[in-house]
């Protein structure tokens, strides 16, 4: 991939994990970037929020023995200097970052193209938010290309148009979010407008790139009927392979504890989801419970 690489280009990845059969056509691998612009209340991958390296710490079979507290150089913020992991003696504090170059992760990558490429299946970015990292993965997209590996992307679609359109010019495949069609909502529980999203997802109607709709279901926000009926009006006509619904996952809280992060969601965990199939369905459009 020689003409693609740039070293000086570089990315933080907290997850990659193999065998995947969720994040596109196949069996996959799913590189999973580190930061995102975006602050959902239901997000249920926090040591992906921030871009930088982090610190975090299972709080499951902790002996509370204040091991990591006594060498801890700034009580106030982690400054990820990593002594506290050395001094664990359950190993339950680690890094959640690894910084690459395009290089670096092509290489990674590259080990298992054969078997991606006859299983059918590829590798896919997601986060965070993979397109904070646009250019990089440009490049990287393109390397994996030139040794015929389908990529793709899992996006919530809030990146500048610049940015989103020079990796939807290289990329195979797309899933992107539709979460909430209301701007002021979208505001209240993302922490962002729509506004860019909607235009990026027009960019993406009249790209020719196949694509999937994807929406996470939360409870009395995202899957209201209104909700819900405002996304098929959008998608019907648009060239979506469909959409993939996925219900909210009540586990998410756990993680937000290893993070250091208070979890406050703005709704009820425990209410049951509203997944109304039928409702797109007749609009005409495929539907799938992830």
């Amino acid at each position: 991939m020689g003409k693609h690489i740039d070293n000086m280009k570089q990315a933080t990845v907290f997850s990659i994990e193999e065998f995947s059969v969720y994040d596109g056509p196949g069996i996959r691998t799913t590189v999973f970037f580190k930061g995102c612009p975006m602050r959902c209340n239901w997000c249920h991958n926090p040591e992906g929020l921030l871009p930088k390296i982090q610190v975090v710490k299972s709080p499951n079979g902790c002996l509370r023995c204040g091991a990591c507290e006594e060498v801890c150089q700034n009580k106030d913020e982690c400054i990820a200097c990593g002594k506290c992991i050395s001094v664990c003696p359950r190993g339950l504090i680690r890094f959640s970052g690894v910084v690459y170059t395009v290089e670096e992760l092509f290489l990674k990558l590259q080990k298992n193209a054969e078997y991606l490429k006859q299983c059918g299946g590829g590798v896919t970015f997601s986060g965070g938010e993979c397109l904070l990292y646009a250019d990089f993965l440009h490049d990287l997209i393109s390397g994996l290309k030139d040794i015929g590996v389908h990529t793709a992307i899992q996006t919530s679609g809030y990146a500048e148009e610049s940015q989103f359109m020079k990796v939807l010019s290289v990329v195979d495949y797309v899933m992107f979010d539709l979460k909430i069609m209301d701007r002021e909502q979208a505001i209240r529980y993302t922490g962002r407008s729509n506004e860019l999203i909607l235009k990026n997802f027009e960019h993406l109607k009249e790209s020719g790139v196949p694509f999937m709709v994807r929406t996470p279901l939360i409870p009395s926000v995202t899957d209201t009927k209104e909700n819900l009926t405002a996304i098929a009006e959008r998608i019907k006509d648009s060239g979506a392979l469909g959409i993939e619904l996925l219900p909210y996952n009540k586990m998410s809280g756990s993680k937000y504890t290893m993070a250091g992060i208070e979890y406050r969601p703005e709704f009820d965990e425990q209410a049951e989801v509203n997944a109304d199939t039928d409702l797109f369905l007749r609009y005409g459009i495929k539907v799938k419970i992830m």
